[in-house]
């Protein structure tokens, strides 16, 4: 019987143990033994198994068959991992036992962390606006409702604060329309060179207000890719304008489009697109981050400067669904160097 539920246990592709009557381990699979250590066949459950909530799942299963599902948390010091128990009653030669599975559901648990973390960012991003605009609605209607001049610079402040909350439900929906379509490779020819050449046309006025000096440095031929047009012309207004935003006065920012050339990132022929500042830089400790969403190098300069947070992710994922790769270099002191490599088919 041993080597009949041994086999029986070792065909599971789950981690799995199977406990007889006596509370002792009958078997175990491999998965079992790296997730509860070797040598636990033979042992009573509860010395492999130190979780209360599990050890009550299977005393109760052993005692009236009836199935019973749990959970049993582990950590390797550097990352929690989740597993969903599940335990059931078998009917084994010594009267009934139970098999026990785990099945690893943390990234389940992964992604209702990340959406308990959007809900509460975007909670967040909402509300300082929406404070704000409430506070001078109630001084509007208070102190300074015969006060013109205070009138006129609360109603300043406030369209600033709605235009933000706006800039922010506009990027949320950009970023829903990317994810929706990130499977879904465009088809449609775009001339870079070209649309380079138009995004930094329409960025003129917002670099000479900023006091950055834009320049370009393009190919004479025509260089076209597949791509879709409008989310290729976000990715380079969202680069660009971060570029005059945060570079400072008498900074310039340079975007270059090279290529085609066999570029490694996408294993085949493909077009690098640079966007060069001549800014403070960034922290190496800051650039595994910039794409996360709502992630922010200085807070309150972002949101001085209209950022919504969300501009970095925006961009990676329209980048993932041209099949492209991005990167970012940066020295403090020296600048920052987005480079977009996009596939020439």
């Amino acid at each position: 019987m041993h080597g009949l539920a041994a086999d029986f246990v070792a065909a599971i592709p789950l981690p799995a143990i199977l406990i007889r009557r006596d509370e002792r381990i009958e078997a175990a699979n491999d998965g079992a033994r790296k997730l509860l250590g070797p040598g636990i066949e033979g042992r009573h459950f509860i010395t492999a198994l130190r979780q209360p909530g599990l050890l009550d799942a299977i005393e109760a299963c052993l005692r009236d068959g009836t199935p019973r599902r749990t959970q049993y948390l582990t950590s390797d010091g550097r990352q929690d991992t989740t597993f969903r128990v599940t335990v059931r009653a078998v009917m084994l030669e010594a009267g009934r036992g139970t098999l026990v599975s785990f099945e690893d559901i943390t990234h389940v648990e992964q992604i209702g962390q990340m959406r308990r973390d959007f809900v509460a960012n975007v909670s967040h991003e909402l509300r300082t606006p929406l404070t704000a605009i409430i506070g001078f609605i109630e001084t509007l209607k208070g102190p300074a409702q015969n006060d013109p001049a205070a009138r006129g610079r609360f109603l300043d402040i406030m369209l600033d604060e709605a235009l933000r909350m706006n800039r922010l439900v506009g990027d949320l929906l950009s970023l829903s329309k990317v994810e929706a379509e990130e499977r879904v490779r465009p088809t449609d020819s775009v001339d870079a060179g070209a649309l380079i050449a138009s995004t930094l046309h329409g960025l003129a006025q917002l670099a000479e207000t900023a006091g950055v000096t834009l320049d370009s440095d393009l190919p004479k031929t025509r260089c076209v890719i597949p791509g879709d047009v409008d989310q290729l012309r976000q990715v380079l207004t969202n680069l660009v304008e971060n570029g005059i935003k945060y570079s400072g006065r008498g900074a310039s920012v340079t975007v270059r489009l090279s290529g085609p050339d066999y570029e490694p990132q996408v294993r085949g022929q493909g077009v690098r697109i640079t966007v060069t500042d001549t800014g403070p830089g960034i922290d190496p400790l800051h650039l595994p981050r910039l794409t996360e969403r709502f992630y922010r190098v200085d807070s309150h300069r972002s949101r001085e400067m209209g950022g919504t947070g969300l501009g970095l992710a925006i961009v990676k994922h329209i980048v993932n669904r041209h099949r492209g790769r991005l990167r970012v270099d940066s020295t403090p002191g020296e600048g920052t160097v987005f480079t977009v490599v996009l596939p020439k088919a």
